[in-house]
């Protein structure tokens, strides 16, 4: 599960999984939760001498419940980023696309919108 991004190997478990997602504007977004894959299947290993699979989209949603009793998540339940949206990978991953037009945000956006807008002085930027 590596990639060559830049000329160099990226591990993608050491360097991808958990880790958090900036848009370009440096805004927190997610914490990748799991790769989309291409040309795997997930019931058996990898043969020997096939290329490594390629990543396709970043995956993130709710995952708690499963980390602590087992099992995935259903894959409805899960926001996919484009790999093509990916601008560079350290730290922090960042990507080159706002996070206001990412569907991972919908939640976010809802709440501001629906629940804090409500409350009196929650549509003002704080100073």
């Amino acid at each position: 599960m590596t990639r060559r991004h830049n000329t160099r190997t990226i591990d993608a478990t050491l360097s991808l999984l958990d880790r958090q997602v900036l848009d370009a504007d440096d805004v927190p977004v997610q914490v990748v939760t799991d790769l989309e894959l291409t040309d795997v299947a997930l019931d058996h290993p990898i043969p020997v001498g096939t290329g490594a699979p390629v990543i396709t989209a970043l995956l993130s949603g709710p995952v708690l419940a499963t980390r602590i009793f087992g099992g995935r998540p259903p894959t409805s339940r899960l926001h996919r980023i484009d790999w093509a949206d990916v601008a560079e990978i350290g730290v922090a991953i960042s990507l080159s696309v706002r996070g206001d037009s990412l569907a991972v945000t919908w939640v976010e956006r809802w709440i501001s919108e629906h629940i804090v807008g409500r409350i009196p002085g929650g549509r003002n930027d704080p100073e």
